[in-house]
């Protein structure tokens, strides 16, 4: 299973580090992506990472504030957020996959909620 950690209230402006932990099995050979969802909105994969090659993904609502690392050793991965907004209020979720490489179908497949193993979320609130 994932468990995400570390989401929270925050002000605009600023940052958090959110946290994928697997149990049970190693994301050495997994592809994760990022996925959020806002209250009355579809589910967004907001950016990924694979295995090997390390390519990463950012959806253009937060290149640039947001980025994605993943330590195999620690079998976790990490989203950090900077420079957050209002319309960055929503559910976060990690996924993993051993099929669908991020740059590819990753993310059209997890929009769609098709990926092998999913965390049960975390909530991140920006606001004043």
């Amino acid at each position: 299973q994932l468990v995400e950690s570390g989401g929270g209230l925050v002000q605009p402006g600023g940052s958090l580090r959110l946290s994928c932990a697997a149990s049970g099995f190693t994301l050495d050979y997994y592809h994760i992506g990022w996925f959020r969802q806002a209250p009355g909105k579809e589910r967004e994969g907001i950016s990924c990472i694979s295995v090997g090659d390390d390519n990463t993904y950012y959806a253009d609502s937060v290149k640039g504030r947001f980025t994605i690392s993943r330590d195999n050793a620690k079998n976790m991965v990490y989203l950090q957020m900077n420079s957050l907004k209002s319309e960055d209020t929503a559910v976060y979720y990690c996924a993993a996959d051993r099929v669908f490489k991020c740059g590819s179908s990753l993310v059209p497949m997890g929009t769609r909620g098709h990926l092998e193993v999913w965390g049960q979320g975390t909530l991140v609130t920006v606001s004043s």
